[in-house]
């Protein structure tokens, strides 16, 4: 499935879905070779950048002369950084400039950015003139192994996060590292949630390199031998890990539901925060998997021991993993369980969570009592 392991030389990984199926090309300063790869796939096609202002003022010009470079024209469309862009008048506003700028089918969409604005640009690029290829070129480390690969996209509501969307498969993906290094570490760490998150879910192997390797991948550590640098390991692994199980199940009707673990209630609290900087996205999936392996031990699916391992590495990497952990007045009981009961993987009204039998062995539990869920956290919620 991947390319050899030889640094610098970079990865690739194939999502294999058919006639859908792209790479994923992971490495440091591949952003040079975005130009080149465009030219070669769709000659003579134009490309529409969507950035956020953040993210523009680090990556726009150089990407756009290395598209000028390969002879592919440009036009830009910057949107306000954060999570309050993912939202109805944002997509419209993202719709009118691809159209306004003659982007055709046979062009593209660039979305160069993190999750929001590579799910706004996803969505954008699946619904304008019926849909439009695009391409991931993921700025965070929580869109490099996450957002980025699988072709979910979508915009929030004041119902919940991702409600309105599409499923819609990017044609590329460059996660080039380097451009991590701009990274503040709270975003960082946010985007590191995402990594262990593979590891929790069915990788115990990988969990336990995270547990010895994580400064590594935080600090940039260098390639030893034929291995790569800890930081393109961890990417590496997580888009394995992900891009495997979207070929299994592209529509997350079965085995996908899997990569929500720590979803259900962490998208609650993010909600609850008003998708603010109280909260960053990972940080809320983060204090969501801590809880998941509570719930999970409290209900005498693994050892609580099992639990406190796995809460103790959120911990020692500085994601919340308690409620208190959450700056500001703490949402109430009734506010959580409404933003729950709109969760995705609800069914005919039935709570669906992704609990642990232990670190490595998530699985789908349906029909959770909602009862038992509202007594866990009204007890956390006092705690």
């Amino acid at each position: 499935m991947t390319a050899p392991l030889r640094s610098p030389e970079p990865i690739v990984v194939n999502v294999g879905l058919a006639e859908r199926a792209y790479d994923i090309v992971i490495g440091r300063g591949l952003l040079a070779t975005l130009g080149p790869r465009l030219a070669a796939m769709r000659p003579g096609s134009k490309a529409a950048i969507v950035t956020d202002e953040t993210v523009a003022r680090h990556h726009l010009e150089a990407t756009e002369e290395v598209l000028k470079a390969a002879g592919v024209t440009s036009s830009r469309v910057v949107v306000p950084a954060g999570e309050s862009t993912k939202s109805f008048h944002p997509l419209q506003q993202v719709c009118d400039a691809i159209i306004a700028a003659r982007i055709e089918r046979g062009d593209l969409v660039i979305a160069l950015g993190g999750g929001v604005v590579g799910d706004l640009a996803g969505f954008a690029a699946a619904v304008v003139r019926r849909g439009v290829d695009y391409v991931q070129v993921p700025t965070t480390l929580l869109a490099q192994v996450d957002s980025s690969v699988g072709g979910k996209t979508a915009i929030n509501t004041g119902h919940g996060k991702n409600l309105v969307g599409a499923f819609y498969q990017p044609i590329l993906v460059i996660a080039d590292t380097a451009l991590l290094d701009t990274l503040p570490e709270r975003e960082f760490r946010a985007g590191y949630a995402e990594v262990v998150k593979y590891g929790l879910l069915g990788d115990r192997e990988f969990f336990e390199w995270l547990e010895i390797n994580w400064q590594d991948v935080f600090k940039g550590g260098l390639a030893r031998g034929n291995h790569p640098a800890p930081r393109e390991y961890a990417v590496l692994k997580s888009v394995q890990a992900k891009g495997e199980i979207v070929a299994r199940d592209e529509h997350e009707h079965g085995d996908r539901m899997l990569l929500n673990l720590g979803h259900t209630f962490g998208h609650a609290f993010e909600a609850a925060a008003g998708f603010s900087d109280r909260l960053l996205h990972g940080e809320a999936i983060g204090l969501g998997m801590a809880l998941a392996f509570e719930f999970s031990a409290r209900r005498g699916l693994l050892p609580k021991a099992e639990a406190e391992r796995a809460i103790r590495h959120l911990a020692a990497v500085g994601l919340p993993t308690h409620v208190s952990d959450v700056p500001g007045p703490q949402p109430g009981i009734d506010t959580l369980m409404d933003l729950i009961s709109q969760d995705k993987k609800v069914k005919r009204g039935k709570l669906t969570f992704i609990l642990a039998r232990g670190i490595g062995a998530a699985f789908v539990e349906r029909d959770v009592d909602a009862g038992e869920v509202r007594a866990f956290l009204e007890e956390k919620l006092l705690a």
